[in-house]
């Protein structure tokens, strides 16, 4: 049963102190819009993987490729601006300490900051992802556990003000890719709770802030 330290859009101070360290957790997963700093102190004073996807206040990590220690880009060795050893999972399914996660980052475009997306070039990054997981599906019989963004789905969770509007696609990719759960931040809930909401079999989960969440098989 995999357990994450799950993270978004606010830095917890009490998190960023060796206090951190008394969490017993296999993994951390970030949502977005959070300093890669603050990513790359959770994941190495807890020894263990991070998985994120960037927001819309986040540096543009697109273009890098990177292999063992080595990050390119246009064809030029150079510095990767994202946490060091931090796994990008934007428009990628990856597999990591026992769970496989599906990650589609970015917001809704409103200026033109980076990682944001009109609804068609979400849409158009979202079937992409579909293809890669349903690829890997058919080459282990292995399901997406969970489906990591930034944004919400449109109308769950989401706002009426234009930067907070959902994804209108991410219906779509719940359908296709049934995981257990979606978690998504960049909505704050300005200490209101925030109810999960459920989507056939997807429960959809805003992180905003932390949350320790076990996984179960």
């Amino acid at each position: 049963m995999p357990k994450a330290l799950v993270v978004a859009d606010e830095v917890d101070e009490r998190l960023w102190t060796g206090a951190v360290r008394s969490l017993h957790v296999d993994l951390v997963v970030g949502a977005g819009d959070l300093p890669y700093d603050y990513l790359e102190f959770l994941a190495g004073s807890l020894d263990v993987p991070c998985v994120f996807v960037p927001g819309n206040h986040d540096p543009d990590l697109s273009g890098y490729t990177r292999y063992g220690g080595l990050s390119m880009k246009d064809g030029f060795p150079t510095e990767w601006p994202g946490p060091a050893g931090g796994i990008n999972a934007d428009g990628r399914v990856v597999d990591v300490a026992g769970l496989r996660i599906a990650g589609l980052g970015g917001s809704i475009r409103y200026n033109e900051g980076p990682n944001q997306w009109t609804q068609r070039q979400q849409s158009r990054r979202a079937r992409g992802l579909e293809w890669r997981a349903r690829w890997r599906r058919r080459r282990d019989g292995r399901e997406v556990d969970v489906l990591l963004t930034h944004s919400p789905p449109l109308h769950l969770g989401d706002r009426d003000d234009p930067p907070h509007r959902g994804f209108a696609c991410l219906h779509r990719t719940i359908a296709t890719l049934r995981p257990r759960w979606l978690l998504h931040g960049h909505i704050h809930p300005h200490g209101e709770p925030v109810p999960d909401r459920v989507v056939g079999t997807t429960r959809v989960r805003n992180v905003v802030g932390h949350r320790i969440m076990e996984f179960p098989r």
